[in-house]
């Protein structure tokens, strides 16, 4: 059984920065891709970044390019998401996940089956 646990949500203004941290139990994290997705009150779960398996090549949202960063330390299970430049619109819950299967690279919802509680980042105007 794989468990995600989220840490480093927050209340910050405009245009801070907070850093989430997911740190995951299992023995072949390195195998897979990894995962952020956030929702909004009243919205759908959405994609926000992810970090490909082997590679560590990174996706992201269009709305969070340039802004966030998602790291992974397969040495200590880890992926981290350091949001910048944060707007009021980036509030939500954000949850931390992993891939269905290893050696899959996707950035859609129902790719990945095991999800942390996930953690509530809100930013004031």
């Amino acid at each position: 059984q794989v468990q995600l646990v989220e840490s480093g949500g927050g209340l910050v203004q405009a245009g801070g920065s907070l850093r989430l941290s997911c740190a995951a139990s299992g023995r072949t994290f390195s195998s897979y891709t990894m995962g952020w997705f956030r929702q909004a009150p009243g919205k759908e779960r959405e994609f926000v970044a992810a970090s490909r398996w082997g590679s560590g090549n990174t996706y992201y949202a269009a709305s969070v390019k340039g802004r966030f960063t998602i790291s992974r330390d397969n040495a200590k299970n880890t992926v981290d998401l350091q949001m910048n430049s944060l707007k009021p619109e980036d509030t939500a819950v954000y949850y931390c996940a992993r891939v269905r299967n290893p050696g899959w690279t996707s950035t859609v919802r129902d790719d990945y089956d095991y999800w942390g509680q996930g953690t509530q980042v809100t930013v004031s105007s």
